[in-house]
């Protein structure tokens, strides 16, 4: 199982969150998505690693910003 920690800017409410995760989870071998509105992190577990690019398209998809955690 691979873990990656991302920051995602521009969320203000639980749908924004919905939207994040839905895309998120749609991304091929994604299993896990865990958002935190009051941090903007963003959890992605999986099977094995999947690319970043991937995960930004999905969180740009959802309309938001995607930046490797600190």
């Amino acid at each position: 199982m691979s873990t990656s920690q991302f920051t995602v800017t521009g969320m203000t409410c639980s749908h924004c969150v919905a939207s994040v995760t839905e895309e998120v989870t749609a991304v091929p071998g994604v299993t896990g998505v865990d958002v935190d509105l009051a941090t903007g992190g963003l959890t992605v577990t999986s099977d094995a690693p999947v690319d970043d690019a991937s995960i930004k398209a999905a969180v740009e998809e959802a309309g938001y910003q995607l930046a490797p955690a600190s």
